[in-house]
């Protein structure tokens, strides 16, 4: 026990949001020891400066050296403690919660180790406050140590297993003889778990029988019904956060799902087959890569897919969504509509993940691409590419096996890997493929993909003609302030600001909310003038309205789609 790190952690007051840890280091018999905290978590790709939650580190003898590390004093004894607090009150997946209800632990922004140290095994035992009787997380228990003691072989292991405590509902369902479990905390009476076990077993069972088979001893869904949103992936673990209400649409509820298909299905992309760049792991600055539309877009690809194969969503819903506007079609056409599409590449958009995806301001969409989006429309062309050119013997869930099999080792891939992989699979070269939906910020070409599943974009029915400024706007405090302007708008032709408050239309005043109604008044082409409140300052601009171009299609099977082309459809999606 000597030769490992041990934490205790307390909450002795947890309504005021602090975490108490106490940790054991083993020093070596050196004379002064460091130590170290995270400053960004894996899955979630930007440096948060986790140690500037940390307050009271004691003893005495350290000494702050750098923005997460410390030098311990050891006085030649062969093991330190610390002591210090950490203040928990972020609402995400990727940080810590702690309230009176309950806590959540990451182990990025929650325990600090010996630099050099991440080797060693670590453990951790967690005391309750009264009433609280629970806890969840990856961890395997330590043999003979008691309930809510856990151990790691290593701190990768620590920092890929959050901690769930407080008195959760707890679902069990098995795959493959393997257990899972969907742990609700604050389930109540409101969210539907009888409906969600059942078809979070399906999805297991999917992604089974994509991948063959299932690569750890238990997995569980951290649920946490707290109205906030988001997920994160671990190897046998994902922490999700949701709404009470998730269960009661449809539209909702298939998103939930979609979410934790795609959390899921990390844990074979990104968990283990993963980007050469993404491991070891350097926790004290960014690790950069191209690859993660890989990681991320393949994965969210996925993610509404194998939801689909396990019968849970229709091929409708797969393709425009249950509303009818979303789906698949809707991704295509959020990537269409996005300016930065012609600025960013997927490779460089994959790179520059920690500057630009986590830090978006107003005019990102007119520079950056999302490589989940983007990600995910290549993803298809891939797959579809794939599918022709080996005549439906071979796809994308190929390629994603074969890789699984030779690079979620120590090593990872590297993109030059991967690509040499697909062609493997393919049969083909796809460096013109590659260099042009990965590598360019050209338009990508539809036309195969849809002609090979009996596809096409339909126009829709068109109404009347609408005025369109183009800026995208909020109420505050009622003004009405732009807060967007896209790339190829009137707006951005008349010289409109983010933060202009828009007054009025010609001469006359527009109601905040009431922006929409009062362009139905106008036409395509007629110029005004808006007058706009510019940092307090009263002045004209002068617009010429374009045309909104509103949802133009929305992708469909073709009605007159041959039996081929339905055969391909059906073997993509599943009958």
């Amino acid at each position: 026990m000597r030769n490992s790190v041990r934490y205790t952690v307390r909450f002795p007051e947890p309504s005021t949001h602090y975490a108490v840890i106490e940790a054991l280091l083993p020093t070596g018999g050196q004379a002064e020891v460091d130590v170290f905290m995270a400053v960004w978590t894996p899955g979630s790709y930007l440096v948060r400066e986790y140690a500037r939650h940390v307050e009271g580190l004691t003893p005495l003898s350290v000494l702050k050296i750098a923005k997460n590390r410390w030098r311990v004093q050891t006085g030649g004894t062969p093991e330190i403690c610390l002591s210090y607090r950490v203040y928990c009150r972020d609402m995400s997946v990727r940080t810590n919660w702690v309230e009176a209800n309950f806590a959540l632990l990451n182990g990025a922004p929650t325990f600090i180790t010996l630099v050099g140290g991440e080797s060693l095994r670590h453990t951790v035992r967690l005391e309750l406050p009264d009433g609280w009787c629970t806890t969840m997380t990856g961890l395997d228990l330590v043999e003979g140590g008691g309930p809510h003691h856990y151990e790691a072989p290593d701190y990768d292991t620590l920092v890929d297993c959050p901690i769930i405590a407080g008195n959760p509902a707890m679902h069990q369902f098995e795959v493959a003889g393997i257990p899972h479990y969907l742990v609700n905390q604050g389930e109540e009476s409101v969210w539907d778990a009888a409906r969600a076990v059942p078809d979070l077993q399906k999805i297991v069972e999917t992604h089974l029988d994509m991948w063959g088979s299932l690569p750890y001893r238990k997995y569980l869904f951290l649920n946490l019904i707290t109205e906030a949103g988001g997920g994160l992936e671990h190897k046998n673990s994902v922490v999700m956060m949701t709404s009470r209400w998730t269960t009661r649409t449809r539209q909702s509820y298939l998103g939930w799902l979609d979410l934790a298909s795609h959390e899921y299905f990390h844990v074979w992309n990104v968990k283990r087959l993963r980007p050469a760049e993404l491991g070891p792991f350097d926790y004290e600055r960014e690790n950069t890569t191209r690859s993660l539309w890989v990681a991320e877009g393949i994965t969210d690809y996925y993610a509404s897919l194998l939801v689909r194969r396990a019968g849970i969503s229709t091929q409708q819903e797969y393709l425009t969504g249950s509303d009818g506007s979303s789906g698949l079609s809707g991704i295509i056409h959020r990537l269409q509509t996005t300016p930065g599409r012609l600025v960013q590449s997927a490779g460089q958009a994959s790179f520059d993940a920690w500057t630009k995806l986590y830090r978006p301001d107003e005019n990102s969409g007119n520079t950056t691409i999302s490589y989940y989006t983007k990600g995910t429309v290549v993803a298809w062309l891939l797959d579809a590419r794939i599918r022709k050119v080996s005549n439906g013997v071979k796809n994308l869930d190929d390629l994603m096996r074969l890789a699984y099999e030779r690079f979620s080792g120590a090593c990872g891939f590297t993109p030059e890997q991967f690509r040499a992989t697909a062609e493997e699979i393919a049969g083909v070269s796809l460096t013109e493929f590659f260099r042009h939906a990965v590598e360019s910020t050209e338009e990508l070409d539809y036309a195969e993909a849809l002609d090979f599943f009996g596809l096409r974009f339909k126009a829709l029915r068109e109404g009347a003609k609408k005025a369109w400024l183009g800026a995208e706007t909020k109420v505050e405090s009622g003004r009405l302030l732009v807060t967007k302007i896209p790339r190829g708008t009137p707006a951005i032709a008349a010289g409109l600001n983010v933060d202009d408050e828009i007054v009025a239309i010609g001469e006359f005043r527009v109601p905040a909310d009431k922006f929409a109604k009062r362009l139905e008044n106008y036409m395509p082409g007629e110029m005004v003038s808006l007058l706009v409140a510019r940092r307090e300052k009263l002045l004209r601009v002068e617009v010429t309205f374009g045309e909104d171009p509103g949802k133009p299609w929305k992708l469909e099977i073709r009605p007159d789609a041959d039996g081929e082309q339905r055969r391909h459809l059906e073997a993509w999606l599943g009958v």
